[in-house]
């Protein structure tokens, strides 16, 4: 069994990145390993233009109540991160990419889970506590060794409902990952654009990374999502 990103990418690709990504993106059941990511992130942003924020206000806070996007905007904003590997409950191997944002009013969380699509050439990202939205992922090492992620393809599904999200609505996430050999920090980035309105939210910033046993760690109380969804 390899990790979920090799799988997606392929050993050749795979092989291109920084040798710090391919261990972080190696986190899985067959590494035995679990990763935690500590840091700031320098900036956190919504769009700016006048026609977006008040639109994106009330999607961003009704997401927020599912740990889905963030709600608000800051600058030096203590993060955790925390990549966990599990066999989620239909046999998948599943790794939690759970954030934490430590805001001056009160911690914020953006959950997502991730497995290899059935396809076996993307990643399928589920966000949120009941996994309510998926996204089709499509890694690929760049010339530099970091690790670029495009997104796209968003699904809504609750109960019998299983609907496109129209562009409309809709957005590409692009999420790149680098390490700084010069002070040994992974650095990202995220920016999440709608085809029609342009820039809508993203962050950026740097952390440290340590890895645990999963064998004596295992999954803590709180991090996997409250419902599983198997629609890929």
């Amino acid at each position: 069994m390899t990790s979920i990103f090799r799988a997606a990418m392929g050993d050749a690709d795979f092989e291109r990145l920084h040798p710090a990504l391919r261990r972080r993106f190696s986190v899985g059941l067959d590494s035995g390993e679990s990763c935690t990511g500590r840091g700031v992130m320098d900036r956190i942003w919504h769009g700016g233009s006048p026609l977006v924020a008040p639109l994106l206000k009330p999607f961003l806070a009704l997401g927020a109540s599912r740990h889905i996007l963030l709600p608000r905007t800051g600058r030096r904003i203590p993060f955790v991160i925390e990549n966990v590997p599990y066999l989620d409950s239909f046999g998948r191997e599943t790794v939690t990419f759970v954030r934490t944002f430590a805001f001056p009013r009160g911690p914020r969380r953006f959950d997502a889970t991730m497995v290899l699509d059935p396809r076996g050439d993307r990643v399928l990202d589920y966000l949120g506590t009941h996994q309510h939205l998926a996204s089709e992922l499509l890694p690929s090492a760049e010339p530099d060794g970091s690790l670029l992620i495009r997104a796209w393809s968003h699904r809504f599904r609750e109960g019998p409902v299983d609907v496109r999200v129209p562009e409309l609505i809709g957005a590409d996430a692009e999420v790149r990952e680098s390490y700084d050999d010069t002070t040994d920090r992974f650095r990202i980035r995220v920016r999440v654009t709608n085809r029609r309105f342009g820039p809508l939210f993203g962050y950026e910033g740097s952390f440290t990374a340590t890895y645990q046993d999963i064998g004596s760690s295992g999954v803590r109380a709180g991090l996997r999502p409250v419902r599983e969804e198997i629609r890929a």
